[in-house]
């Protein structure tokens, strides 16, 4: 289910696709986020998992350790986070558990489970993030896929 984006939306998102481009380059898996937060400052993060050698390092979750630290959690739930990529079950649960309020992605996990194929060892989670924020007690929107044909190119040729 996706719904139209404004082109404001669309650029922060190309955004979030370039942050993917830049964790791949930084040695990293090409995944990259950023929060708009409701007063309109943005904070982006990348990918770290290999350079930190630590599994939690996903864009998300490194962009909701410092969301914590630089907003006040007040704004959040006027906030969005823009994603290179729809959020793992772990990512959406720091989504759900920092307030934030939308979350835009580009690649469906579907889409990045088809380019990765079995390189994970079988270890892909495939579990929607609409799924995992129903069973929260506060609603979030999700909009997306978005862009897919772009988010996917950072990631071709990685996963092989």
């Amino acid at each position: 289910m996706t719904d139209t984006l404004d082109s404001t939306d669309l650029a922060h998102l190309r955004r979030a696709i370039d942050l993917s481009i830049a964790a791949r380059e930084h040695g990293n898996h090409p995944f990259g986020a950023l929060l708009v937060a409701g007063d309109g400052r943005v904070i982006e993060a990348e990918n770290t998992v290999l350079t930190d050698r630590d599994v939690t390092g996903h864009a998300e979750t490194n962009l909701v350790r410092r969301v914590w630290k630089e907003v006040d959690a007040a704004e959040l739930p006027a906030s969005t986070l823009f994603t290179s990529c729809e959020p793992c079950a772990m990512c959406c649960g720091a989504i759900f558990w920092a307030g934030i309020g939308r979350v835009v992605y580009a690649l469906s996990g579907t889409g990045l489970i088809d380019i990765a194929g079995g390189e994970d060892d079988g270890a892909a989670l495939d579990l929607p993030s609409r799924e995992v924020f129903a069973h929260g007690g506060r609603a979030i929107a999700v909009s997306g896929p978005h862009l897919e044909d772009e988010a996917a190119e950072p990631h071709r040729g990685f996963w092989g």
